[in-house]
């Protein structure tokens, strides 16, 4: 299953029991973290997410909201005999910030650390399953959004096709890995006439902190699903211009003009008690609008 789970949706200040960006990106049982505010360690285990099941952490930015939490779970992984090689993925001070905390600490980790500097869009992993990679968003300090591409899966095999054609069973593996076969007589059975093509992989993205920018269409365009801060709504649109940020109509006319299938909102400001305008302001412009919700796992 290819999903997010959502474990902070709230800007800067934790009010109205909802906490900092935090969120687990899921697929095939693997999970990353994206964002790592204060009270990530909690939601994971309110939520029964498998901390041993982090492999690689993304920090979008280094506003207090979105890391303060880090050091935190980094230090639990070391108190729990944690073994599994960790990814950190972040703007460059970051390494030097884990460092400074650490050393101050005398904290010696057990597990292999690695902490990558993140200057400029690039593919940060790639690997038989997925494809992550980052962009550039527009915010107040270098910010990065990130995206998540499920790789295409191998073409399924049509049993009675091949036994239609006489393709012996030892070779199936090589028809799925999309090989073609050529019978003893020297006929040569083309591999799409005895397989199905498989589903395109779904992609996901997270677009962090930005106002509004439609340099981000390239790097979402088509995409499954997107998550587009909505800090304010859309009567403080010159607060939200000022700051940087996104209001509800801005994210959703992103999601709208980048052709997406469903558009996540969240970050929100604790000057607001209830969510339920959020959602519809947005769905005004764009109808496949839901509210990031704490706990919620949604489906990619």
């Amino acid at each position: 299953m290819f999903a997010v789970t959502i474990l902070g949706n709230n800007s800067a200040v934790p009010a109205f029991d909802r906490h900092p960006t935090s969120q687990v990106v899921t697929l095939d049982g693997t999970n990353y973290l994206v964002d790592c505010g204060e009270g990530t360690q909690i939601q994971l285990i309110n939520y029964k997410i498998r901390r041993s099941k982090i492999s690689h952490i993304f920090i979008s930015h280094l506003h207090g909201d979105h890391y303060f939490g880090l050091i935190g779970l980094l230090n639990s992984f070391g108190l729990l005999s944690h073994q599994q090689e960790l990814h950190v993925y972040g703007p460059s001070p970051l390494k030097e910030i884990i460092d400074l905390q650490l050393k101050v600490a005398e904290t010696t980790l057990c597990y292999p650390l690695h902490i990558h500097h993140i200057t400029e869009a690039a593919t940060l992993v790639d690997n038989e399953k997925i494809s992550i990679k980052c962009f550039r968003t527009n915010h107040r300090i270098e910010c990065y959004g990130f995206s998540f591409t499920e790789k295409k899966q191998p073409r399924k095999l049509d049993p009675d096709k091949a036994k239609e054609k006489e393709i012996p069973s030892s070779f199936y593996r090589r028809l799925e890995a999309g090989e073609d076969y050529t019978r003893k007589d020297g006929t040569l059975v083309k591999n799409e006439t005895v397989t199905i093509a498989a589903e395109p992989g779904k992609r996901y993205a997270f677009c962090a902190d930005t106002k509004y920018d439609e340099s981000l269409l390239p790097h979402i365009a088509g995409f499954d699903m997107i998550y587009h801060e909505t800090t304010y709504l859309d009567n403080l649109r010159e607060r939200a211009e000022s700051r940087f940020h996104s209001t509800t109509k801005q994210a959703a006319l992103i999601a709208k003009k980048a052709g997406v299938k469903k558009l996540l909102i969240g970050h929100f400001s604790s000057k607001y008690d209830t969510l339920e305008e959020f959602e519809a302001e947005a769905r005004e412009v764009f109808a496949e609008t839901r509210l990031a919700l704490e706990g919620v796992c949604y489906e990619v």
